[in-house]
């Protein structure tokens, strides 16, 4: 095979992230055949020795992408210094031990629905990266009855803190005396970006669920259960484009 970057292969072997594996090179933690490497360089594992902190870099473990139906009030977090429930928590123990495994992107602790994991940090870089387009679709209970130009704001895109953010696709789905369901389909993923959104158009989010991420879905996945996706699914998700 030829030669390839060295974060790159890194993340693979399911060690840690792509960006985390840049950290390792910038700070000389990585050799190549005995010697100190650096960002941007390349090898090939099956002729080359690669070595982290001193340790050989193993071969990347089989791909394994699961789907979590996330409660609220779990962390998305491998691990917790404040002792409080990561969604690692809730895998039985043998997928806990799973080398590399890790959550792919976030869902604030207050929202609940869907999120994946897995163990490949190039499949983690193809699942986020925006140029890749997965579309998140989230049900959402705000407070009070947004009115039709409070919607089309919404949808139009509303400016942030750090810049305007992209139009989004809006739905009602219900009402009720004190609050309206919508349905929200995006494209990015902000920190917070729905919550801040209703936020400043005066109808705070009362809850939030991620319903699909792309074209896989919750469905009948009940809230604190997981499953794994076939390969099918998840190669459909890395190669969307």
């Amino acid at each position: 095979m030829p030669p390839e970057r060295l974060q790159k292969l890194i993340a693979g072997a399911g060690l840690c992230s792509r960006r985390s594996a840049e950290t390792l090179l910038r700070e000389g933690r990585v050799q190549v055949n005995g010697r100190t490497a650096g960002l941007g360089d390349k090898a090939d594992p099956a002729r080359d020795s690669i070595t982290v902190d001193g340790h050989p870099l193993r071969p990347p473990p089989p791909p394994l992408v699961l789907l979590l139906n996330k409660p609220a009030g779990v962390i998305c977090s491998c691990s917790d210094p404040q002792g409080r429930t990561t969604v690692l928590d809730l895998l039985p123990r043998h997928l806990r031990r799973e080398r590399g495994l890790h959550p792919v992107g976030r869902l604030d602790g207050d929202s609940r629905g869907a999120l994946l994991l897995t163990n490949r940090g190039d499949l983690t870089l193809r699942l986020t990266h925006p140029r890749y387009g997965h579309s998140k679709t989230y049900r959402v209970w705000v407070l009070g009855h947004p009115d039709a130009a409070s919607l089309e704001r919404w949808a139009a895109g509303v400016p942030l803190e750090e810049g305007p953010s992209q139009p989004v696709r809006l739905r009602r789905l219900q009402r009720l005396p004190d609050r309206t369901q919508l349905e929200v389909v995006m494209g990015e993923g902000r920190n917070r970006q729905i919550r801040r959104t209703a936020a400043l158009l005066g109808h705070p989010v009362l809850d939030l669920q991620r319903r699909a991420i792309g074209p896989v879905g919750l469905g009948r996945l009940a809230e604190g259960e997981w499953r794994p996706l076939d390969r099918r699914e998840w190669q459909a998700l890395a190669h969307t484009s």
